[in-house]
């Protein structure tokens, strides 16, 4: 059994739906600082060896490099 519709509640009802504004999602939350995500970069051979050069801890030398010359540090 259908419902009967009333045909201006109907029209009010699209009226409504296509002039109200709908609820956006909320925003992304901030990046929590110190936490490190991983990623793949593809850099140049040469760039990687400078960094491996000094032994372990050469992705803290490339992230403390990218730092600066985005101007973060």
């Amino acid at each position: 059994m259908r419902r009967p519709t009333n045909p201006r509640d109907a029209a009010e009802a699209a009226f409504r739906k296509a002039t109200v504004p709908q609820r956006t999602p909320d925003p992304q939350p901030a990046a929590v600082p110190g936490v490190k995500e991983m990623v793949s970069l593809r850099i140049d051979q040469d760039v990687l060896h400078h960094f491996q050069e000094d032994g372990p801890g050469w992705q803290d030398r490339i992230n403390a490099a990218l730092r600066k010359a985005a101007g973060l540090s």
